[in-house]
């Protein structure tokens, strides 16, 4: 059974930062590309950052390049995401997806997802 679950959410002042983790089990995590997205209220889900199973080529989101750094560690079945220098538009719930298919995973339609994990970030 696989399973996916995000931690490291919380609450942020303006500028500050939070480490975001994604471990997964029940599968061969290091042939997954793995995903993160973001649901604000009231908005559209959309990617945030993406790193293929390798772990070269991450792609991120305009809206927060040179402030999130996506990274895994296949050894520890976990992705990471680092997101520095927060804005109140940051504040969202944050999703994991991975799917063997990194195409697929940053069109959000990956295998598997989690739960989420709430962001906050007070101005």
């Amino acid at each position: 059974q696989v399973q996916v679950v995000e931690s490291g959410g919380g609450l942020v002042q303006t500028g500050g930062s939070l480490r975001l983790s994604c471990a997964a089990s029940g599968l061969t995590f290091s042939t997954y590309a793995c995903g993160w997205f973001r649901q604000a209220p009231g908005k559209e889900r959309e990617l945030v950052a993406a790193i293929s199973w390798s772990g070269g080529s991450p792609l991120y989101a305009d809206s927060v390049k040179g402030r999130f750094t996506i990274s895994r560690d296949n050894a520890k079945n976990t992705v990471y995401l680092q997101m520095n220098s927060l804005k109140p538009e940051d504040t969202a719930n944050y999703y994991c997806s991975l799917d063997q298919n990194t195409i697929v995973t940053i069109k959000g339609r990956g295998a598997y997802w989690g739960k989420g994990t709430l962001v906050t970030v007070s101005s």
